[in-house]
């Protein structure tokens, strides 16, 4: 498997032109946008805006979802591969080291977009006015790119891209919105494997679900899982596993003649403390309070 730690190999390996920079560069597509057929990795960030017609895209090795997709998002170090693929209409690549974004506020706000985690999900759909305003942007980059880069070109490029990448959350955020009927389905869903893990035991074997282990069985990643249910409930993935597990320790507090440890440990917590805590910032009073009142 090949992995491209410079741009130039990744550029000669392709049949791009010479990057103009060794840590960022951009390529236009004219019909034609792919990377080869065999698997590879790097150490960069990769936009792709592109109409797949035919052929799939492997994020992660799991097939990426781009039906009518427009834009794909891949981080460092992950494994794609794209195979035969077909495009619709023109599209570009940009390619940003991790090294181009050191000292910049773009190197910790990149990792907040979770897009770039949506190894098993889906491509961003733009709409017509959403193609032209990442289009505008593309093009303000590519100015700089191409015309003589001097002392101001990075933090220009990297302002753009960093406008591209917000304007890209807010229109993930409406595909989301406009995707209600299949999104709309995620909390029960969600609700769905949180009875399934403790019905299996888990809890006694296992301790508390974590978000990544939900979002594993639900086979999406754990980015994608959290923002869906922001967006459906207003809550987290985490939120929604504190609700549940609340509701599970109301439960057996009013049914089970247990003590208030007992059933704190049965529900996966090693911490009496913080499952008091969670306790009582949930329901308002602590979970010995909470048992007394039920006796009285």
């Amino acid at each position: 498997m090949n992995h491209y730690k410079n741009l130039i190999d990744l550029h000669k390996a392709n049949g791009f032109p010479p990057p103009e920079h060794p840590l960022f560069s951009i390529y236009q597509c004219n019909g034609a946008c792919s990377m080869g057929d065999k698997e590879f990795t790097s150490d960069f960030y990769m936009v792709g805006f592109k109409k797949i017609v035919l052929g799939e895209v492997l994020y992660g090795r799991t097939k990426y979802d781009h039906q009518s997709g427009s834009m794909m998002f891949f981080k460092p170090r992950q494994v794609i591969e794209m195979k035969n693929l077909k495009m619709e209409e023109d599209g570009f690549l940009i390619f940003l080291h991790e090294d181009y974004l050191n000292g910049h506020t773009l190197h910790d706000d990149i990792k907040k977009y979770h897009y770039f985690d949506y190894e098993t999900n889906e491509a961003l759909h733009l709409s017509p006015a959403e193609e032209k305003t990442i289009w505008e942007l593309y093009r303000k980059i590519e100015n700089e790119y191409l015309n003589n880069q001097d002392e101001y070109s990075r933090e220009l490029i990297l302002a753009n891209v960093d406008t591209m990448l917000k304007y890209s959350q807010r229109f993930y955020k409406r595909q989301f919105i406009s995707r209600t009927e299949i999104s709309g389905k995620t909390v029960t869903k969600f609700n769905e494997e949180l009875n399934r893990y403790v019905a299996a035991g888990l809890l006694n074997t296992r301790g508390l679900p974590s978000v990544h282990e939900i979002a594993g069985r639900l086979n999406i990643s754990a980015g994608y899982l959290t923002d869906v249910l922001k967006q459906e409930s207003g809550k987290t993935a985490l939120e929604h596993i504190h609700i549940y597990l609340i509701s599970e320790a109301k439960n057996k507090l009013i049914g089970e003649d247990k003590s208030v440890s007992e059933i704190a440990y049965a529900l996966g917590f090693e911490n009496l403390s913080y499952f008091s805590r969670l306790f009582k910032k949930e329901v308002g009073i602590s979970p010995n309070l909470f048992k007394k009142q039920l006796l009285n």
